[in-house]
C-alpha cells in the first residue's frame, strides 16, 4: 500500500541526488517544458482537443511509462493562448470510457460554457463532441480541466493552461509556465487506481501523491541567461496538495494572483504557498552568474528539487532596475458596507464534530451517510449539491460570504464565474481561497455574471465527499 504522507516523492530520490551533486556547478541541462501551444481559434474553426488515454514519462524512464488520460493524450494538454477581449473556441472530443466536460478555471465566462456537469451542461458522452466558445475578458493565468468525476479525471492527467495575454506585452525576456502536479504511482510507474474514490481520501487531506511533476516531467528544467527578467506562471493542478515552493538564492516578486494583477511585492524568504487550483505569477530577475544552476524546491513535507533554472554560459545582460506592474482588468469592486450577508459553514471530515447531515433532503447520521452514500462533508449541514442555491443575487448586487471552517482540515474554496476579495486594505482579487482549519474569513463579490455558478472545495476528494453548492445571479 502506498502511504504518500510518509513516502512523498520517494521515487524521485535518484533525480534529486543527481541535481544536488551539481548545484552551483557549470552544466548544460536540457530544456524540457513539456508544453505544446495552440493559439486561440479564429471564427473560421475551433481548436480540437481529444480527451484520450496516453503515456507520460513521470519517472524519467522509458521502461516504466505511466498510462494517463490527457488532452490529445498529453499531460499537460496543449497550452492555449488568447488575447484579452478575444474569443476562445474549443471542440472537445471524448475518447474516454467516462463522460467528461471542460471547465475553464478562473475565467469570467458565459455560464453555458462553464463546463459543470449537471449544472451548466450535460456531460459529454464517450464518442461525442461539444463546442466551447466564449470571450476572455481578463488577461492572466488560467487553466482548464474536467468538471465531471474530476477527482479521478484530473488525477489521471486531464488539465492544461489557458493564458490570456495583455494588449501590451510586459517587459520580460521570457514568459515561462510551470504546471505542477503530484501523482500517486507504484514503482512500476502505474497510477494507483484502487484508491480512487476511497473514503479515507475524502475524509482526510484528499488524494496526495508521491511523485511531483512540472509540465508533465519528473523535474522542470528552464534555460535562462544572467541578467534576464522572466515571468514565471505557477499553476497548482494537484488534487489536494498545498504546494510550498522556495526559490533559493533569488528574490521573486508576486505580480498576479489567480490571474488578477497585484501591486508587486517580494516573497518572504523566497517562499510561496499555492493551494490546489491557485495560480501565482512571479517576476524574477536572474541574478546568478553564467553557467550556474539554481533550484526551485518543494518543501511542504521535505526538501525536494521541483525545478531548476539553468544559466547559459553567455555573458550577463544588463539587469533592469525599473519595477514592472501589470495593468488591472477593471473588475468592479463590491459595495462592502451594503453587501448582503450569507454564511457558508463547513463541517464534517475525520475528527470533525458533525454527527448529522442532510443529503438530498433526508437527514442522516454521519456513519450512515458515509456507508450508504460516501458523503462526509457538508456546507450549512447539507452534503453534496443541494436543489436550492446558497443564495440568489440580482445582477449588480454585492454579496458578503462569511466562510467558517469548523473542520480539522484546510479547504481551497473556489467560486465559479466571479472573482472576490476580502475587505482589508489592499486585499487581492481571487477565485480560490485557502481556508485553514478553524478559520473564519469573509469574502465579497460583485454579482455581475448571470447564471448558475458552483462553489466548492478544490481539494477534489472533498468536493466528491460533499463540499459543493451553488449560487445564481439573475439577469
Amino acid at each position: 500500500m502506498i502511504h504518500p504522507e510518509r513516502e512523498y516523492m520517494h521515487l524521485n530520490n535518484q533525480t534529486r541526488r543527481q541535481f544536488l551533486a551539481g548545484v552551483g556547478a557549470a552544466g548544460s541541462l536540457l530544456f524540457a517544458s513539456g508544453l505544446s501551444t495552440a493559439e486561440a481559434a479564429k471564427p473560421s474553426g475551433p481548436i480540437l482537443l481529444e480527451a484520450m488515454p496516453g503515456k507520460a514519462n513521470l519517472l524519467d524512464t522509458v521502461k516504466n511509462q505511466t498510462s494517463i488520460w490527457g488532452y490529445d493524450g498529453m499531460v499537460p494538454g496543449r497550452l492555449i493562448r488568447a488575447r484579452q477581449g478575444g474569443e476562445v473556441w474549443v471542440r472537445i472530443k471524448n475518447s474516454l470510457p467516462q463522460p467528461t466536460t471542460i471547465h475553464w478555471h478562473g475565467i469570467r465566462i458565459d455560464n453555458a460554457m462553464d463546463g459543470v456537469a449537471g449544472l451548466t451542461q450535460e456531460p459529454v458522452p464517450p464518442g461525442e463532441t461539444f463546442d466551447y466558445r466564449f470571450k476572455v475578458p481578463d488577461a492572466g493565468t488560467y487553466w482548464y480541466h474536467p468538471h465531471n468525476l474530476s477527482w479521478e479525471q484530473v488525477a489521471r492527467g486531464l488539465y492544461g493552461a489557458l493564458i490570456v495575454e495583455e494588449p501590451d506585452a510586459p517587459d520580460v525576456d521570457q514568459d515561462i509556465i510551470a504546471i505542477i502536479d503530484d501523482w500517486r504511482l507504484g514503482e512500476d510507474g502505474a497510477i494507483d487506481e484502487k484508491s480512487f474514490g476511497s473514503i479515507r481520501e475524502k475524509a482526510h487531506a484528499g488524494r496526495l501523491g508521491n511523485i511531483l511533476s512540472v509540465n508533465g516531467k519528473p523535474m522542470g528544467q528552464f534555460q535562462v541567461r544572467s541578467g534576464e527578467r522572466i515571468r514565471l506562471r505557477l499553476i497548482n493542478t494537484c488534487n489536494a496538495r498545498i504546494l510550498k515552493l522556495r526559490f533559493e538564492e533569488l528574490t521573486p516578486k508576486v505580480i498576479a494572483l489567480d490571474g488578477q494583477p497585484v501591486p508587486s511585492y517580494e516573497l518572504d524568504h523566497g517562499l510561496v504557498t499555492i493551494a490546489p487550483a491557485q495560480r501565482v505569477d512571479l517576476l524574477i530577475d536572474m541574478t546568478g552568474a553564467p553557467g550556474i544552476t539554481q533550484a526551485i524546491t518543494e518543501v511542504s513535507q521535505s526538501r525536494l528539487v521541483a525545478a531548476t533554472l539553468n544559466y547559459s554560459q553567455q555573458p550577463a545582460l544588463q539587469a533592469r532596475t525599473s519595477p514592472l506592474e501589470l495593468p488591472g482588468n477593471g473588475l468592479k469592486n463590491p459595495a462592502i458596507t451594503s453587501a448582503r450577508k450569507v454564511d457558508l459553514i463547513m463541517s464534517g471530515g475525520a475528527m470533525g464534530q458533525a454527527d448529522k447531515m442532510t443529503y438530498k433532503g433526508k437527514s442522516y447520521d454521519l456513519r450512515q451517510l458515509v456507508h450508504e452514500h460516501g458523503q462526509v462533508w457538508a456546507f450549512n449541514g447539507n452534503a453534496g449539491m443541494p436543489e436550492t442555491p446558497l443564495f440568489s443575487a440580482r445582477t449588480g448586487e454585492s454579496i458578503a460570504v462569511r466562510m467558517v471552517n469548523e473542520t480539522r482540515w484546510p479547504h481551497a474554496m473556489h467560486f465559479h464565474g466571479h472573482h472576490f476579495k476580502e475587505a482589508r486594505q489592499g486585499a487581492p482579487w481571487r477565485d480560490t481561497l485557502l481556508m485553514n482549519a478553524s478559520e473564519t474569513r469573509t469574502v465579497y463579490l460583485h454579482a455581475d455574471n448571470p447564471g448558475k455558478w458552483m462553489i466548492h472545495c478544490h481539494m477534489l476528494e472533498h468536493q466528491a465527499g460533499g463540499m459543493g453548492t451553488w449560487f445564481e445571479v439573475n439577469a
